[in-house]
C-alpha cells in the first residue's frame, strides 16, 4: 500500500517538475527577446542620430557651396567689367600718342597765321589756304574726341589751364583768363595739353595816402 501511496505523490513532482520548466524556458526567451528588442532600438536611435548629422553636414556643404557660386559669379562679373572698361579705354584713348603728336602742327599752323603779313596780296592765297588746311585738320581730330581748350575770358581751372603770370586788369574780375599763350587740348575728356594762360589779379590797393 505504501508503494502505490507513493507513486501518486511521485507523479505531482514530475507534474510540477514539468509545469516549472516551460515557464523558466519562456521567461528566458522573454528576457532574450527583451534584450534584442533593447538592441534594435539602441541601434534604430544612433542610426537616426548618424542619419541627422549626415544630413546637417550636407546642409552646410550645400550652403558653402551656394556660396562659392555666388562669390564666383560675382568675380567672374567684376572681371567682366574691369575688361570692359579697359577696353572702352584703350579705344578712347588709343590715339593719344599720335593726337600728341599733332599738336605742334596745328601749333606751327597757328602761329604762320598770326604772323603773316594780311595786307601783303602776294600772301593771300598762302594765308587762305592755310587757314582751309587748318580748318580740316582740326574738324578732322575733333571728330576722334579731340578738343581745343581755350579758355578766353573764363575762370581758371587749375586742372586744366596753366597760369604762366598774373597781371592787373581793370575792370576784369580776379582769376579770369585775359590772354591765352597756348591753347590746350582733350581727348575724349582726358586732358593732352592744358592751355597756357595770362590771367588777371586783384587791384592793388594805394596805401601811401
Amino acid at each position: 500500500m505504501s508503494s502505490e501511496q507513493n507513486k501518486p505523490q511521485a507523479e505531482e513532482v514530475v507534474a510540477e517538475n514539468e509545469v516549472e520548466q516551460p515557464v523558466e524556458s519562456v521567461e528566458a526567451e522573454l528576457e532574450t527577446e527583451v534584450e534584442e528588442q533593447a538592441a534594435e532600438s539602441a541601434g534604430e536611435e544612433i542610426s537616426v542620430a548618424e542619419l541627422l548629422e549626415r544630413l546637417a553636414t550636407a546642409e552646410q556643404t550645400v550652403a558653402d557651396q551656394k556660396d562659392g557660386v555666388i562669390r564666383a559669379k560675382a568675380e567672374v562679373e567684376n572681371i567682366r567689367r574691369r575688361s570692359a572698361q579697359e577696353v572702352e579705354k584703350a579705344r578712347k584713348f588709343a590715339l593719344e600718342k599720335f593726337a600728341n603728336e599733332l599738336l605742334p602742327v596745328i601749333d606751327n599752323m597757328e602761329m604762320a597765321l598770326q604772323h603773316a603779313n594780311r595786307e601783303d596780296e602776294a600772301l593771300t592765297s598762302m594765308v587762305e589756304g592755310v587757314e582751309l588746311t587748318l580748318k580740316t585738320l582740326i574738324d578732322a581730330v575733333k571728330k576722334f574726341g579731340i578738343e581745343v581748350v581755350s579758355p578766353q575770358d573764363e575762370a581758371f581751372d587749375p586742372e586744366k589751364h596753366q597760369a604762366m603770370g598774373m597781371q592787373e586788369v581793370e575792370g576784369v574780375a580776379p582769376n579770369t583768363v585775359v590772354a591765352v599763350l597756348q591753347k590746350g587740348y582733350e581727348l575724349n575728356g582726358r586732358l593732352l595739353r592744358p592751355a597756357m594762360v595770362m590771367i588777371s589779379k586783384a587791384a592793388s590797393v594805394d596805401t601811401s595816402a
